[in-house]
């Protein structure tokens, strides 16, 4: 089971995840794609990325609006996975933003 990130780690982390806020029970991230269909896309990306991770972030959609959250719930909170599927999720962002 991947450990549990401390205050201290979380914070180190979150400095290098700018766009990411949260505490040690979950992080999120809110993006604004440039219209629904890019939004859609997105999602389909980073659904494709968790199945392959086996890691799994809640996912809200609102119009071209998204929200991310993650969380190792088998954890208790924030892990290592969360922060490499948050990596992974801006990445994707990235590449739809240009």
């Amino acid at each position: 089971m991947a450990e549990l990130l401390d205050e201290n780690a979380l914070r180190t982390t979150l400095a290098d995840l700018p766009a990411w806020t949260g505490d040690t029970k979950g992080i999120n991230r809110t993006v604004k794609a440039a219209d629904f269909p890019t939004a859609i896309r997105i999602v389909d990306e980073v659904a494709e990325l968790a199945e392959q991770r086996n890691h799994h972030p809640d996912i809200d959609i609102r119009w071209r609006t998204l929200l991310f959250r993650l969380s190792t719930h088998s954890a208790g909170g924030v892990t290592s996975k969360d922060v490499e599927l948050a990596k992974g999720i801006d990445d994707i962002v990235a590449a739809h933003s240009a």
